[in-house]
């Protein structure tokens, strides 16, 4: 009788032991996975800080962003991780910063050359900014040749004039082609007060002005066959053809050319200020 309650007690406590043995197998397995998990968030986070030792930017914000996708529950590799962030936006910026002034560097000598080309006109009175004036074919010629003139602002900004004098066309538009057939042709564009008509005691004379989208792509059309023979068409109430001159593709030609660095440098100008401005922003929020 003795020996069957010890049986008794002994497979209740085998049984119970048992028990435990899963529970114990599922608690080390979790405690074995958490710190995997931890170790390899701590990988990611190591090879973020590598990244951005080596200025690999792309890299480093990939690897954080990473950790907080793939480790949830590693919050303290997040939190590192968002530190490094800052760290990486702020060198990132830094980059830019330096790539800025060195282009910047480079095309303001390219400009210095480039406006020997030009003479600078404004008139304080209605203009904010100036424009730059192509030397070969000035901006305050005579109207004795009907044709185009081109003049560039301060900010990049390129316009055609169209000068027509004769009879009365009223054109609106002008086309310009090459002999095989291709062509650009403008947009219409409306009376303002860049756009003009006159008349003396024995002609009529139209200018009118083709910038921004109204070009519809005429100025780079001149520029890219300069050294073709082109034609030029007013077009109106009808519609008058004459050869472009070469003066005036030479200088639409130089205006295209200083209008895109011109643009170039601005664009340069603002990425630049951008970068400065979020500088300031991270170094604001780190002190927070």
């Amino acid at each position: 009788m003795k020996e069957t309650i010890l049986n008794n007690l002994f497979f209740r406590q085998l049984k119970g032991y048992y028990l435990i043995l899963p529970v114990l197998f599922i608690l080390s397995f979790g405690f074995i996975s958490c710190s995997g998990k931890n170790r390899n968030a701590k990988t990611y986070l190591a090879e973020a800080e590598s990244a951005l030792n080596e200025a690999n930017y792309s890299l480093a914000k990939l690897k954080i962003d990473s950790i907080k996708k793939l480790f949830p529950t590693s919050f303290d590799e997040i939190n590192k991780g968002f530190d490094l962030m800052q760290q990486v936006r702020m060198a990132e910026n830094h980059r830019n910063i330096a790539y800025c002034d060195s282009m910047l560097e480079v095309n303001h000598r390219l400009l210095k050359e480039m406006l020997t080309n030009f003479e600078y006109v404004r008139n304080p009175e209605y203009q904010e900014v100036g424009d730059y004036v192509p030397k070969i074919y000035p901006l305050n010629t005579s109207f004795r040749q009907n044709s185009l003139r081109s003049a560039v602002n301060e900010k990049g900004q390129m316009y055609i004039e169209s000068v027509l004098s004769g009879g009365s066309l009223k054109h609106n538009r002008i086309k310009v082609a090459t002999k095989d057939g291709s062509f650009a042709e403008s947009l219409p564009v409306t009376t303002d007060g860049l756009n003009y008509r006159f008349s003396t005691l024995n002609t009529t004379y139209e200018i009118v002005r083709f910038s921004g989208n109204n070009d519809n792509g005429v100025a780079k059309f001149i520029y890219t066959f300069k050294e073709e023979p082109l034609t030029l068409s007013f077009i109106g109430n009808r519609t008058t053809t004459i050869t472009l001159p070469a003066t005036s593709k030479k200088a639409i030609a130089l205006s295209f050319e200083l209008s895109t660095l011109l643009l170039d440098i601005e664009k340069l100008k603002y990425e630049k200020g951008r970068s400065e401005a979020l500088i300031k922003y991270l170094k604001s929020k780190k002190t927070d």
